[in-house]
């Protein structure tokens, strides 16, 4: 299932309009991933001053990070055209023959999702990436005959939320590979407020900072939230944006002081109450929730791990003291029969 279609109880949905308006268009604008920023930032000056395409790359992470953002901000940088795809759409050769087609020399493609990718669409990428031709299969059986392709020399940047999934053969042929992290309060902050201004909205800093403070480390929730918050100013609080005003807004969107929502909070009671604390398997997590596996581990686990309210082990997944605490429970206190450790009850 695509990433875009299972994203539905979660503040990380994309908002196409939205990121159009606020997405950086060079590294001086774009806030946070320094170090990251700055090794791109040397790749592409030297791909530029030597007038050759840059390295295919790999941009990883969990959603909402920049990836998209970045690859934007390179062909910006590079002063290169970008054409936009994502793993799952390219189904056929001649869907990615169009593809290619569309590319001029230097240009950039951008693959998102790119694990997606089926295993005969990766077969023709192997040798697009390394000596840019595609061999077209036109029949099949004993008439079979092929066209060669010829590719312009080009860039592949490829997205996605679970490198782990990509083959080892398509890995390989990229030469740069960038992981992106989630973003501390500060530098969310400062996306707040820019993203504030270009929305012509009234923010203080301590405005900023409530909704920076629950963004969970990630740009596209500080960018919903601040579109939410801004129209529960318009019409509550004179269009003015201050810690009094975010904190009613963002109760009001079921966001805790934790940055969780109403969906992440199902997640751990249904861990607490429901398993006993764990541990529990994703798929009967998945069940009791009437959510997608894909979901649950893509979405909302990984801050919920960083935050330390829940981890994984061989066993499943098991609430923390942390979460235990969330919701009231003393350290001496059992949900269940299980304790928060996953170790029976004598």
């Amino acid at each position: 299932m695509d990433e875009e279609r299972f994203i539905t109880s979660t503040i990380n949905t994309r908002d196409d309009h939205l990121d159009k308006n606020l997405r950086p268009t060079t590294f001086g604008e774009f806030p946070g991933q320094e170090k990251k920023k700055e090794q791109l930032s040397i790749f592409v000056e030297a791909a530029k001053q030597r007038n050759e395409p840059l390295d295919h790359l790999l941009l990883s992470g969990p959603p909402g990070l920049g990836k998209t953002t970045l690859a934007h901000i390179i062909s910006n940088e590079r002063g290169k055209n970008i054409k936009t795809s994502s793993g799952p759409v390219i189904e056929k050769p001649g869907d990615l023959a169009g593809l290619f087609y569309s590319l001029e020399e230097g240009d950039i493609l951008f693959i998102d999702e790119i694990h997606r990718l089926s295993t005969n669409i990766e077969e023709y990428m192997y040798s697009a990436m390394e000596d840019f031709y595609i061999d077209i299969v036109l029949d099949q059986g004993a008439g079979t005959r092929s066209v060669r392709l010829d590719v312009p020399r080009f860039t592949l940047i490829g997205a996605t939320t679970r490198q782990g999934l990509i083959s080892a053969p398509l890995r390989s042929r990229f030469g740069l590979h960038i992981r992106l992290d989630y973003y501390p309060v500060d530098v969310l902050a400062k996306i707040v407020e820019r993203s504030a201004g270009i929305l012509n909205i009234d923010t203080d800093e301590e405005g900023a900072h409530e909704i920076a403070r629950r963004s969970r480390g990630t740009p596209r929730i500080a960018n919903n939230l601040i579109s939410r918050v801004r129209d529960y100013a318009q019409v509550k609080a004179d269009n003015k944006i201050n810690k009094v005003v975010s904190v009613a807004a963002l109760k009001m969107l079921d966001i805790d002081e934790f940055g969780l929502d109403e969906m992440d909070n199902r997640l751990l009671e249904a861990i607490l109450y429901k398993f006993d604390g764990g541990p529990v398997g994703l798929k009967n997590l998945a069940i009791s929730l009437g959510e997608e596996t894909g979901t649950i581990e893509e979405v909302y686990e990984p801050f919920l791990i960083q935050e330390g309210f829940i981890s994984r082990t061989p066993q499943g997944r098991i609430a923390t003291f942390k979460a235990a605490e969330r919701f009231g429970i003393k350290r001496d206190e059992k949900p269940g029969e299980l304790d928060l450790f996953g170790d029976r009850q004598s």
